[in-house]
Formats: structure tokens, sequence, C-alpha cells
């Protein structure tokens, strides 16, 4: 099961990262800065964390409970890095509005997924 889902399992080794390290390592990118971009950020990387753990597991999905246990991985794994940051990092907060912008992206990969898998193809292979 591992390795069938390497791409997910790195995808989530590098939100960890990203959710861990120093605040200050990301105030040297230069990047657009507007109010809300951690938001952004959150939407897109959850986003794309469910999107890789659907595409991995797209041929175990047939039903809508197994499609609910896939949600709660990156769903789980979100609510436990909001809560390390508060507890194990200095620099960082946790914050439940990180969370729910973790479950917007989690819910728009959900909705890509289904509108592919109902759009006139039976399965993506």
């Amino acid at each position: 099961m591992l390795r069938k889902n390497i791409l997910s399992i790195s995808v989530a080794l590098v939100i960890l990262y990203l959710s861990l390290a120093s605040s200050e390592t990301f105030n040297k990118i230069p990047v657009f800065h507007f109010r809300g971009e951690d938001k952004v950020v959150h939407f897109g990387m959850y986003a794309v964390f469910m999107g890789v753990l659907l595409y991995e597991n797209r041929k175990r999905i047939n039903t809508g409970r197994r499609l609910a246990l896939v949600v709660l991985i990156p769903f789980i794994f979100g609510a436990v890095l909001e809560l390390m940051q508060s507890w194990l990092t200095t620099s960082r907060t946790g914050s439940i509005y990180d969370l729910l912008f973790n479950l917007f992206g989690i819910l728009f990969s959900i909705g890509i997924y289904q509108l592919a898998m109902n759009s006139g193809r039976n399965r993506i292979k």
C-alpha cells in the first residue's frame, strides 16, 4: 500500500516541512504578498494533496464510504499539523481558519474528481 501511495506520502512530507519550518524561512522568498495569502497556500496544498490521493487510489475508491475514508486522511493530517504548530513551534500558531481552508482545498479536489468521473468517461485511467 505504501508503494502505491508514494507520491501522496511525498506531498504529505513537503506539507509537514512547510507547516513546521520557521516562518522566518519563508519571509526571504520573494513572492507576492497580500492579505490572506497563507489561506490560499493552505487551500492549494490540500487541494493538491487530496488530488494526488484520489489519483493514486482511483481504482480502490468505488463507494462513497471509501471516498469518505480517503478524505479523512488529509483532513486529520491537517488538524494534527495545526496542533503541532501550536505546541511544537515558536514562530507558528495553529488556526481553525487554516484548517477550514485545508478543508476547502480537499472539497475542491473532490468536486473536480467527481466532475471528471461523471464527464462522459466512467473512469479516470
